[in-house]
């Protein structure tokens, strides 16, 4: 067991603010930092210290925990961070946790190596509740003498952690190849919801069918119902989605792989954002195969 008693948490928003209050839960001590600092606030009601720059939240931490949009934000925060503190390394792991794809992990790796601090590529599979609850799954990759000293953070956050191997980057492909699955989930849940509605057929007729079947989900049960309502309160937003899309196409330029189908879901994501749901739960991807939406 390792001896991680703070955590420096840089990225409050919806996975970020779930894991804080996770950490907490756990007995660690927390302090956080957000870009925008009205997103961070609230977590002081959880005991969690909130703090105004990046550098004061690291002050004194044993790991340091990345939770941003991209990899370009991650690395300028991360940047003038390690500019300030020359001498985190000495006493912090970096736990990066957002996706950023493999390109985006080796520039953040890189980045670790100049200013001496050690790093584990460790995104998470999960969205608003499991964050909020400690349940998210960590596929993590890099030194495994780095295990002991973050096991306290992930055991908090997580119910699973997968190793995934000894060096940086394959957590973050891994991460593309989950998400990929996701997205193309979602997408079919929404075509049968649509395509139900126009063979005038109830949609919720869909849902029933394939309940407890060999090809239902709880993911398709609870986006169909989301879908279905036309409520889509933000879990993982399209514009989430999108990103990691773009990435995707982006690590398998040239690998000899068919993005048909890739493409087809950068395109009904895309649409979806262009509609105004770019801040909606993925389920508003159900928008764009609406009539008169392409």
């Amino acid at each position: 067991m390792g001896h991680t008693s703070t955590v420096a948490l840089l990225g409050t928003g919806i996975m970020g603010t779930g894991m804080a209050r996770s950490l907490r839960r756990a007995g660690l001590d927390v302090r956080a930092w957000n870009r925008n600092p009205d997103r961070a606030r609230p977590l002081a009601e959880d005991g969690v210290v909130v703090c105004e720059s990046a550098a004061e939240a690291c002050a004194g931490a044993d790991v340091v925990v990345t939770m941003l949009f991209d990899a370009e934000s991650v690395e300028q925060v991360m940047t003038e961070l390690l500019e300030q503190e020359p001498d985190l390394g000495s006493r912090a792991v970096w736990l990066q946790t957002a996706t950023v794809g493999p390109e985006g992990m080796a520039r953040l790796a890189e980045l670790a190596g100049r200013h001496g601090i050690p790093v584990l590529d460790a995104p998470v599979l999960g969205t608003k509740a499991p964050a909020e609850s400690g349940s998210l799954v960590v596929v993590v990759s890099g030194d495994p003498d780095l295990r002991d000293r973050v096991e306290p953070v992930l055991d908090a956050i997580s119910s699973r952690t997968l190793w995934a191997g000894e060096e940086v980057g394959v957590a973050s492909r891994l991460k593309l190849v989950v998400n990929a699955w996701v997205a193309s989930l979602n997408a079919a849940v929404a075509q049968s919801v649509t395509m139900a509605r126009a063979l005038d057929v109830d949609p919720r007729l869909f849902l029933d069918a394939i309940g407890g079947g060999p090809t239902d989900t709880p993911y398709a049960q609870l986006k169909g119902g989301m879908m279905i309502g036309g409520e889509y309160p933000p879990s993982f937003p399209v514009d989430s989605v999108r990103k990691d899309l773009d990435l995707m196409a982006l690590a398998t330029q040239g690998r000899g792989y068919d993005a048909t189908l890739l493409e087809a879901l950068r395109a009904v994501y895309a649409q979806a954002s262009e509609q105004g749901h770019g801040g909606d739960d993925m389920a508003a991807v159900v928008e764009a195969f609406r009539p008169g939406s392409a």
